[in-house]
C-alpha cells in the first residue's frame, strides 16, 4: 500500500516518508478501512516532533488517528456485512503504531463508525480527536439543555465543534475569539454571543450575556484565561480544559474554591472507552441532522503530507486533511 511514515522524530520535511508498505490485515475484532481522507491534528504533529520530550513509541509510525473511508476486510468475530460500509475512524494511532496516513488502516471494530451516506468524507475525517474532545468537554458533567456554555477559541477545531454540540444539546453558547477582527468569522447559528478577548473588558461583555455566570467553560488555554474564567463562572460551574500555554498553570484557587468550581482536565487518548463510544454516537447523530459542520482550510495529496503537517504546526483557522489515492 501507499503510505507515509517516520522512523525518527523531527521536522515534517526531514522525517516524513511516502512510499510502499505491506498491506495490513485485521485481527480478531478488527476491521480494515480503505482510507479516502485522513485528518491531520495538532496532536499528530506534536508526536512527530517529540513534543514535551516524548520519544518514539514504536520503531516506525504511520501518523494520524482520524479518517474516513470504506471497510473492505473484517477480522474474526466482526459482522461480515460491515464490508462495504462507509465509516469514520478515530483513535487509529492511539497506542497503536500505524494510523490513517495510508491507503489502509486497521482499527478495533467499534472505532470505525458508520458514516451516513449524505455526509462528506472531509467531515467524517474531522470528527475523531477534535469531535470527541469537544463532546467530552461539553457533556462529561451532564446535559447542557438550558445552560450557558462559554467556549474559548470558538474558531478552532475543538472549539467550533464544542459550540455546535452545545447548541445541539440545548445550551446558549458564548464564544470567544482572540481579536476583534475574528468576530466576523464566528458561526452565528451555533454561537449566540461572541466576545473578543482583546476588547476593553471581555469579562463584563460575557457577564452582560450571562448575569448569573456561565455554567460550563470549554477551555483552550487555561493559563491565559484562568482569571477571566473565575470572573464569569457561576456557583458549581465546570471548567473543562483541553489545553494551556504554561506547563505550570497558576489558578485563582480560593475564589474558584468558594464558588465550588470543578476543574476537568481532558486528555483525549485516555478518555474512558464508554465515553468515546457515546461521543461517536452523538457526533454522528448531530452531523446527520446538519448540526455539525467543519471548515476545511486545505486538502493535500498524500505525497504532500509534509506540507500538511507544516500548515498545522503553523496554526490558523480551518481543518487540514490529506486525500489518499485509490
Amino acid at each position: 500500500m501507499l503510505a507515509s511514515w517516520y522512523d525518527r522524530q523531527g521536522s515534517a520535511a526531514d522525517v516524513l516518508h511516502v512510499g510502499e508498505l505491506p498491506d495490513p490485515h485485521p485481527g480478531p475484532g478488527e476491521v480494515r478501512v480503505r482510507v479516502t481522507v485522513s485528518g491531520v491534528n495538532p496532536g499528530d504533529t506534536k508526536k512527530r516532533r517529540g513534543w514535551l520530550g516524548s520519544s518514539m513509541p514504536y520503531p516506525r509510525v504511520v501518523p494520524h488517528s482520524d479518517a474516513a473511508g470504506v471497510i473492505d476486510e473484517v477480522g474474526d468475530g466482526v459482522d461480515a456485512h460491515r464490508v462495504g460500509e462507509r465509516v469514520w475512524v478515530y483513535g487509529a494511532q492511539s497506542y497503536r503504531p500505524f494510523g490513517t496516513a495510508a491507503q489502509y488502516t486497521v482499527v478495533p471494530d467499534q472505532q470505525a463508525v458508520r458514516l451516513p451516506d449524505h455526509l462528506p468524507d472531509e467531515l467524517g475525517a474531522s470528527l475523531g480527536i477534535p469531535g470527541i474532545t469537544a463532546h467530552r468537554a461539553v457533556f462529561a458533567d451532564g446535559p447542557v439543555d438550558g445552560r450557558i456554555v462559554l467556549v474559548h477559541g470558538v474558531l478552532g477545531g475543538v472549539g467550533s465543534l464544542a459550540a455546535q454540540l452545545a447548541r445541539w444539546g440545548g445550551a446558549t453558547v458564548i464564544g470567544t475569539v482572540r481579536r476583534g477582527d475574528d468576530l466576523a468569522h464566528v458561526d452565528a447559528t451555533a454561537v449566540s454571543h461572541a466576545v473578543a478577548l482583546d476588547s476593553a473588558d471581555p469579562a463584563a461583555a460575557i457577564r452582560s450575556c450571562a448575569p448569573g455566570g456561565v455554567h460550563r467553560v470549554v477551555e483552550v488555554s487555561l493559563s491565559a484565561n484562568a482569571d477571566l474564567d473565575n470572573a464569569v463562572t457561576s456557583l458549581d460551574a465546570v471548567i473543562a480544559a483541553y489545553g494551556t500555554h504554561a506547563d505550570r498553570t497558576e489558578l485563582p484557587f480560593w475564589p474558584l474554591l468558594f464558588n465550588n468550581v470543578t476543574l476537568r482536565l481532558l486528555g483525549s487518548d485516555d478518555f474512558p472507552a464508554v465515553a468515546k463510544r457515546q461521543a461517536a454516537r452523538d457526533l454522528t447523530a448531530a452531523a446527520a441532522v446538519g448540526a455539525l459542520t467543519v471548515d476545511v482550510a486545505d486538502r493535500y495529496p498524500l505525497e504532500d503530507i509534509a506540507k500538511a503537517h507544516e500548515q498545522v504546526d503553523a496554526g490558523g483557522r480551518g481543518r487540514v486533511v490529506v486525500t489518499v489515492p485509490g
